[in-house]
């Protein structure tokens, strides 16, 4: 299908041509011969019609909607609306089969690697996996060792970063399984675009993503303790403070759980209660998003109020189940990332479906000579670090912050990997009036509910707003996109009912919309 490209994308086009320290990347949307790709061809087409005033236009309401909803991020000490961007992100239904089938591979291979490392740990008997790396890793707790979920299930919900290489194919760069965000996000995102760009949907087949609480919730509840037939189940944030406190809001209202603090939970012997106006309500499963280090003062931090001192006792005694599991960070250790697809060989004996990005383990002293000696060519990152930070990217940094690092990696290797440098792919991005190439990564996010492992046909696709940046977290300026999969077969809804919990009062944001919207979008697509 060919398509007339206004004046927004010719100017687009031009900038592709612009170099880097790290080559051309793939582009999400025009090939190397500038036509757009056929899945992408109404969008570019309804965008093309737009005036660069109109497009300027709906952008500062998309943002003026997050603001009004409280959708916004906090950076450098200053509230901000999330940035969503006005052009999507688009999957085939095709791409996103690959996409979902490698996430849940991967994630059933994770299940049995948390299973096996807390319990028997055949892989480190069978020498897969060098023993030293497990109990030097700061995400491997002693304290939950043989504290066994009752359906089995640690990772309820996973959130895997997937980039497109320059040759056009998907990698995994890192997993995320202790409390993985930005759903929340994904969920804003449909909303308001389905609410202001109504006409970039028309005709399309876009998968819904309103069914992920619905999902989460049924996922939670068959995760109860043995014996509880109607589970009580509650949301746990740090609190209003944390820089992710809407998403957890948010997630409490549309499953229709208690959002709590550790200050409301109360353990009675190794039973949870949380406290409420009409007295004492016994807890069974909770949703954490508090850190592992926070949760409870008797095993961790003693120093610490976030968490429920007993949290742990109560796990390990069966009667109350913590999704996802505490001790999952020694999955989320980027050391442990590289071992993943000799775990997917090992537990599955099976062949990874997403590969990884080549990947240095500094530990081992052959690979970090090799590694040095490019380190002007490598992205250098500490094993527990998060959000964009506690990393050099080689390519872009100068010789005295290459120094500092190599110091560094000398002084400590087990706390540090090294990678190939990722051109990550581009996508048209609005920024200051006009359309520009910025990169993207994808986050799709898996719900487990010990029967069968549903990704969301969609996820959190982050942007890079910097020019030439790297870094799309939005700690450090990154934006977003709507995120579609279109065309194939969407399984039916969940009937679960939301309503687990009855709150004791009215929700002071209306969530409802943000259902809507995938109700008023799919009747669009029929017209």
């Amino acid at each position: 299908m060919v398509v007339a490209v206004g004046d927004l994308f010719e100017g687009y086009l031009a900038s592709l041509e612009s170099s880097s320290p790290i080559g051309r990347s793939y582009d999400e949307v025009f090939d190397t011969k500038g036509g757009s790709y056929e899945h992408y061809a109404d969008v570019v087409s309804v965008v093309s019609e737009m005036s660069s005033e109109d497009v300027g236009v709906r952008a500062s309401r998309l943002a003026r909607a997050f603001m009004d909803q409280g959708v916004t991020f906090d950076l450098d000490g200053e509230e901000r609306p999330f940035p969503l961007d006005v052009v999507p992100r688009i999957f085939t239904s095709r791409e996103w089969d690959d996409i979902s089938d490698g996430v849940a591979q991967r994630v059933r291979a994770l299940e049995s690697f948390l299973d096996d490392i807390y319990n028997s740990a055949r892989i480190l008997h069978d020498g897969v996996i060098p023993q030293q790396l497990i109990t030097s890793s700061p995400g491997f707790l002693r304290a939950v060792k043989a504290v066994n979920p009752p359906n089995g299930v640690r990772i309820h919900v996973a959130g895997i970063d997937i980039v497109r290489d320059q040759d056009g194919s998907f990698a995994v760069l890192e997993d995320n399984l202790r409390s993985p965000s930005g759903v929340s996000y994904v969920l804003a995102n449909r909303a308001a675009m389905a609410r202001i760009l109504p006409e970039i949907f028309w005709g399309q087949s876009v998968q819904l993503v309103a069914d992920y609480p619905a999902r989460l919730v049924q996922s939670l509840r068959r995760a109860a303790p043995a014996g509880v037939s109607d589970p009580n189940v509650v949301v746990l944030t740090p609190g209003v403070f944390n820089s992710a406190f809407y998403e957890h809001a948010l997630l409490a209202r549309l499953m229709g759980v208690h959002l709590v603090e550790g200050r409301d939970l109360t353990c009675h012997g190794v039973d949870v209660y949380l406290q409420t106006t009409d007295g004492e309500m016994p807890v069974h499963v909770i949703y954490r998003r508090v850190d592992d280090e926070y949760l409870d003062p008797l095993h961790f931090r003693p120093d610490s109020l976030v968490g429920c001192p007993g949290l742990v006792n109560a796990a390990r005694a069966g009667r109350v189940t913590v999704a996802n599991a505490i001790g999952n960070g020694i999955a989320d250790d980027k050391l442990l990332y590289a071992y993943v697809p000799e775990m997917i060989r090992y537990y599955l004996d099976e062949d990874p479906i997403l590969r990884n990005i080549e990947t240095y383990r500094l530990v081992d002293d052959e690979e970090r000579e090799r590694a040095l000696k490019r380190r002007d060519e490598l992205v250098f990152k500490r094993v527990d670090g998060s959000g964009g930070k506690d990393m050099l990217i080689g390519p872009y940094a100068t010789t005295a912050e290459l120094d500092r690092m190599e110091r560094a990696v000398r002084a400590e290797p087990r706390a540090w990997i090294a990678q190939r440098t990722v051109s990550l792919s581009t996508s048209p991005t609005w920024i200051d009036g006009q359309l520009v190439p910025r990169r993207v990564d994808f986050r799709p996010f898996a719900v487990n509910d010990g029967e069968r492992i549903w990704v969301m046909p969609g996820g959190l696709t982050r942007v890079a707003l910097q020019k030439g940046s790297l870094v799309v977290n939005s700690s450090q300026g990154g934006g977003s996109k709507d995120t579609w999969v279109i065309g194939g077969s969407q399984p039916a809804p969940v009937n679960a009912p939301l309503q687990v919990l009855a709150p004791k009062a009215g929700p002071p944001m209306d969530a409802g919309p943000l259902m809507q919207d995938d109700e008023e979008q799919q009747q669009q697509q029929q017209q």
